[in-house]
């Protein structure tokens, strides 16, 4: 039996990290199996519910109003339009719908009381409720948990060390301190980071560092690739290959067994092959739907062509989940 352990050390990463690729996906693919059913994928839908002018200069983000960019702010969506999405993704397999504004932080207004009515519709309609909205209050957490927010995501995005080469405007430890008012409000965790922003294989390792040794493991644990975005300061980054993305997944997944391990952004640049080697590798959802928040997705149908060819299904929402979200 796999030992769940908060007490890594960095070392012990780089030589996970390290092993020669085909035996650590063997490794990475027996713990899959020993906490999950490797046929098995949850689907997500992330819809962007407040597009752009974010006053933040995340370095890779097409929303920051520093930048110029083909996203354009627009305001609040409408509470009905988004539970229509919400709708329709659960007919096509999605069990969390998870809502995405561009903000620095979350204000206490009236934007923030339309996002708590979403959350209560989506949970209504017997889905997970996750929401990505930037800096939050325990008091603001509190009221998301209320209203039946079950995931909030907020990504370390990198290690410590390289973090202020791509963000000046929001400090890792507040990164840090969102993710404890989101624990402390009984919320679960999402929190992943980007690769192939220019970071070395050392920062890889930090930022898994980070998430092994939190007090407990985050419950989802998104794998991004850089979309290089035209207008961004990273417009130019070459694609990550897939065989750091697949270091990238095995190692999440052998470091924090009970997690989803989400193959989120750049999707939509990797073939069925190189999906199929992450999903090999320990992956266990994903990010569905034409886009994720404002760059392009696979869609739905062509990630229902692909699980077919691997044999692969969506997970239904336990019923455990459906109980707690009822009470």
């Amino acid at each position: 039996m796999t030992d769940i352990r908060q007490d890594w050390s960095k070392e012990e990463i780089e030589e996970i990290y390290d092993t020669p690729l085909l035996e650590l996906i063997y490794r990475a693919a027996t713990i899959h199996r020993e906490f999950h059913n490797s046929q098995e994928v949850q689907m997500c839908t992330l819809l962007s519910v407040k597009t752009g002018g974010c006053s933040e200069d995340c370095a890779y983000c097409p929303q920051s109003a520093r930048y110029q960019t083909a996203v354009k702010p627009e305001k609040m969506m409408d509470v009905e339009k988004v539970l229509l999405s919400a709708k329709c993704a659960k007919e096509s397999g999605t069990t969390r719908f998870c809502l995405g504004a561009a903000w620095r932080q979350v204000r206490t207004s009236k934007d923030f009381d339309k996002v708590c009515d979403m959350v209560k519709g989506i949970t209504s309609l017997g889905m997970e409720a996750c929401c990505t909205l930037g800096m939050i209050t325990p008091d603001q957490a509190k009221k998301l948990k209320d209203a039946g927010l079950h995931a909030y995501n907020h990504n370390l995005d990198s290690s410590r060390e390289f973090y202020g080469k791509i963000i000046t405007t929001r400090t890792y430890d507040e990164r840090l301190e969102t993710l404890e008012n989101i624990r402390n409000a009984n919320i679960t965790v999402c929190c992943g980071g980007i690769v192939g922003m220019g970071e070395t294989k050392e920062d890889r390792i930090g930022l898994l560092h980070t998430l092994a040794t939190l007090p407990e493991h985050p419950e989802s644990v998104p794998i991004n690739a850089l979309i290089a975005i035209p207008g961004t300061p990273l417009e130019n980054q070459k694609r990550i290959s897939v065989w750091e993305m697949a270091r990238m997944v095995a190692t999440a997944r052998i470091l924090m067994p009970k997690a989803m391990v989400r193959l989120s952004a750049g999707r939509i640049n990797m073939s069925d092959l190189e999906q199929a080697f992450c999903f090999m590798a320990g992956a266990n959802s994903i990010h569905t739907g034409e886009k994720l928040l404002t760059t392009p997705a696979p869609g739905v149908d062509g990630d229902q062509q692909l699980f077919d060819l691997l044999g692969l299904k969506p997970a239904a929402l336990k019923p455990s989940k459906v109980e707690e979200m009822a009470s």
